[in-house]
C-alpha cells in the first residue's frame, strides 16, 4: 500500500472507530451487522486492511453517517467563499462530539436561547 492509500484507510478507520465508540458500540456487535470478524474490524479500524466497499452501506446505516463522512469528505456546501465562520466551525466540532455530549451542548444553547427571549 502506497504513503498516500495508508494515511487514508487509517483516517477511514479513525472515523469508524469514533463513531462506533459514540454510538457505545463494541467492534464485535458493529462486527456483527455486516458479518466481518472482530478482528478483521479491528484491522479496518486501525488502518491495517482496506475496508472493501461493499461494507460501506451498511457501516453508514449503522454508524448513522453519510458515505461522505464516513470517506471525511466536506458535508457542508458554503456557498460564498472564504473562510467558514466561527459559529460554523464550532457547529463541524460539535456534531464530531459523541451524541451524549452534542445533547449536553444543545441543552446548554437552550438554556441560553431561552435567556435571552426574556
Amino acid at each position: 500500500m502506497n504513503p498516500k492509500d495508508e494515511q487514508f484507510f487509517r483516517a477511514l478507520g479513525a472515523r469508524i472507530a469514533y463513531a462506533r465508540k459514540a454510538h457505545e458500540l463494541t467492534q464485535q456487535t458493529l462486527a456483527g451487522q455486516p458479518g466481518v470478524a472482530q478482528q478483521t474490524l479491528a484491522h479496518y479500524e486501525g488502518g491495517r486492511l482496506r475496508l472493501p466497499v461493499s461494507l460501506l452501506p451498511e457501516l453508514t446505516r449503522t454508524l448513522g453517517l453519510s458515505a461522505d463522512e464516513l470517506l471525511g469528505q466536506s458535508t457542508t456546501h458554503n456557498s460564498r467563499r472564504g473562510p467558514i465562520s466561527k459559529l460554523q466551525q464550532q457547529i463541524e466540532a460539535i456534531s464530531q462530539l459523541p451524541k451524549a455530549r452534542q445533547r449536553f451542548v444543545s441543552e446548554m444553547l437552550d438554556t441560553v436561547l431561552a435567556q435571552t427571549r426574556r
